[in-house]
């Protein structure tokens, strides 16, 4: 048994829809969990379509038929005929997104928010399907909710791994091929949740542990895991093979290619994880296993943009103890901020947050109660793994470092 990702560039269009049936034939499409994402930018389109929604813009209607028609050019490219089965079930997912909006009432936008991205997986997951079965490839359709059962924190769900096993072993026949989406469940109430935004590798791996797979494979568009991401940094390489450890850290400090959740569920069972390049699938791209750290062993790149570097001081100059970093973790906890990098001294305590659920402006006025405070929106946090003189000239170079740390393997910069 074998579990493949594919991502939203991987099916961005009816070309990709086609090149997941030669990844899959090239590799023998049987006894396989394929764990689709949305369709190229389809989340992002979403996420739009919600703003709109709770400004009650009079665009909404138009949005929400914008991108069925993305879906629409998709369907006509890849099926003969309008009356296929594969328009059907893509009309009843759009009916049932505006009749959510037309019916729900939680001003709660986590919880909208859940109910309404997940479509984007839904409507690819049965493209593919239907396109599979029409090229000759059997496969079974599931609807991921019905399998990953979470707690109702929307938008950042933890898995109930005991429910998760017995209905992913009671509805998946391992000789098949079975479709599936990336990054949704749901709670106890039946209402949609997500995993975290790039959850998707996420849900490969929580397959892989409960059908004891044999490796996870995760198809990009780049030829397996790089030292940088090579939209950012230059003259990147390929790591032919990564440890779980390092690629635990790695994707702990923000490495795109891999997510963070995902690697615990298979070290745990020492499930190996390739990362292919889905244009050339006998390529070998790279291991994540047992094994030596890092090969070859190269300084690694990794950047975060958009964060907010926050600077805390108390009002009469007392020395910032225990006592106070407590309260301040408390308060981003009830935020839901995320901290990226800390750093204090006598009377300073300053912090690297993500803003993913905008809450920061809030806690500011909060942390202004009680601190002084002084925040820049918009930094970024740059990251170097088994770093070098030369590796850290690179990134300082043409930069204001607002802060910088340094560990034995590590060294992290918070640049303007």
């Amino acid at each position: 048994m074998q579990v493949y990702k594919f991502g939203g560039a991987s099916v961005k269009d009816a070309k990709g829809v086609r090149n997941v049936a030669k990844v899959l034939e090239t590799t023998n499409p049987k006894q396989k969990v394929v764990v689709i994402s949305a369709m190229g930018k389809t989340t992002n389109k979403l996420e739009h379509i919600i703003s709109l929604y709770f400004d009650k813009n009079k665009e909404l209607p138009e949005a929400i038929s914008s991108l069925k028609q993305d879906h629409y050019d998709i369907l006509e490219e890849l099926f003969d005929t309008t009356s296929h089965p594969a328009y059907t079930k893509t009309n009843y997912f759009f009916d049932e997104l505006s009749i959510f909006f037309d019916r729900n009432k939680s001003p709660n936008y986590d919880f909208v928010y859940d109910q309404v991205v997940g479509f984007g997986e839904l409507i690819s997951t049965s493209i593919v399907s239907y396109y599979l079965k029409s090229v000759g490839i059997e496969n079974v359709w599931h609807d991921c909710r019905n399998l990953i059962d979470t707690d109702s924190i929307y938008r950042d769900a933890d898995v109930n791994w005991e429910n998760t096993q017995q209905k992913i072993l009671n509805h998946i026949n391992e000789d098949e091929l079975s479709i599936t989406q990336g990054f949704i469940g749901s709670d106890s109430n039946n209402f949609t949740t997500t995993l975290g935004r790039e959850g998707s590798d996420y849900t490969a791996g929580i397959f892989a542990y409960c059908l004891n797979a044999e490796n996870v494979t995760i198809w990009k568009d780049v030829p397996g895991v790089l030292n940088g991401d090579p939209n950012v940094f230059d003259d990147t390489s390929l790591l032919e093979q990564i440890s779980y450890e390092e690629a635990i850290e790695l994707a702990f400090y923000g490495a795109s290619v891999i997510h963070p959740k995902t690697l615990q569920p298979l070290q745990q069972k020492e499930i190996p994880l390739f990362v292919k390049s889905f244009y050339n699938p006998k390529d070998q791209g790279t291991k994540v296993g047992k094994g030596k750290l890092l090969n070859p062993l190269l300084p690694c790149y990794i950047v975060k943009k958009d964060l907010v570097f926050l600077s805390l001081s108390t009002l009469d100059f007392s020395f910032f103890v225990e006592e106070n970093i407590s309260e301040v973790f408390a308060l981003f906890h009830k935020h839901q901020i995320k901290v990226d990098l800390i750093q204090n001294s006598a009377i300073s305590f300053s912090v690297c947050v993500d803003n993913k659920f905008k809450n920061v402006d809030k806690l500011i006025e909060i942390l202004k109660a009680k601190f002084k405070v002084d925040h820049q929106k918009g930094v970024s946090l740059f990251t170097i793994r088994h770093y070098d003189d030369v590796a850290i000239q690179r990134i300082e170079k043409d930069k204001t470092v607002l802060l910088k740390q340094l560990h034995k393997e590590t060294i992290q910069f918070v640049t303007a």
